[in-house]
């Protein structure tokens, strides 16, 4: 005998109950994973490495959307000096439309980014083009304005490959919709691991107009189709030009 009818109803629930468990926790797995990767599938050329390790921070904001949360913290803390140029007024409020970075030879139009669904942030859909976080400060204004970049693409290195390249004193340049180019200094460039993003410090409010560019970095898994890093670099409005 296979049991009564009673029996048979039980277990054939219990297994869809499991079934919805298993899908549930995939799901929250996979939502996990979708916080903070800029490269996606296939095997990746390695990116430049970055300077410094940051040390881990706490975390608060709405993080970067992209793939995965890996590694462990280096525990060393941020090394590099930061640029000892003034603070710049603020400007007024202006969505970015291009950034310039000279020495990695980057000039990207910028996709505008949201949050998504599982409340991070958005990434770009082009590889070539970096993306401006909407809801935070616009270049120039007071405030920390974020953009993020692919590190690679299907193989290919993408528009922020070369970012752990960049060190104190290098410059940035980012025009606005206003006319206005907001110019930036490089403070330091950190690395750190995934699962200990230091989302406080980099969407943390400021006095003054900082700006803080994200992509991948580390070692790439081919198991897990990721990157084990994220490069942050941070900058500080130094100058400006262009139509008032």
């Amino acid at each position: 005998m296979n049991g009564t009818p009673d029996e048979g109803a039980h277990r054939t629930r219990a297994r869809r109950r499991n079934v919805t468990l298993i899908a549930l926790t995939a799901a929250l797995l996979l939502t996990g994973g979708l916080l903070l990767a800029l490269g996606t599938s296939r095997q990746q050329p390695a990116p430049p490495p970055a300077a410094d390790r940051g040390s881990p921070a706490a975390t608060g904001q709405p993080p970067v959307r992209q793939g995965a949360e890996p590694a462990t913290p280096s525990g060393k803390p941020d090394t590099a000096p930061a640029s000892e140029e003034p603070y710049t007024a603020a400007l007024p409020a202006s969505r970015p439309v291009r950034i310039t970075i000279p020495s990695l030879k980057v000039a990207s139009t910028l996709e505008e980014l949201g949050l998504g669904k599982d409340r991070a942030m958005e990434t770009p859909r082009d590889p070539d083009k970096a993306g401006w976080y909407r809801p935070g400060a616009t270049p120039g204004a007071v405030g920390p304005a974020v953009i993020a970049g692919h590190v690679t693409w299907n193989g290919a290195p993408g528009v922020f490959f070369g970012l752990g390249k960049l060190r104190p004193g290098d410059r940035i340049s980012v025009r606005r919709a206003d006319g206005r180019s907001a110019d930036f200094t490089v403070d330091r460039t950190a690395v750190y691991p995934k699962d200990r993003f230091p989302t406080v410090e980099v969407y943390r409010n400021l006095d003054h107009a900082g700006l803080r560019l994200i992509t991948c970095g580390g070692d790439y898994s081919r198991n897990d189709s990721r990157y084990a890093d994220n490069v942050v670099v941070y900058a500080t409005l130094t100058g400006s030009h262009g139509p008032a």
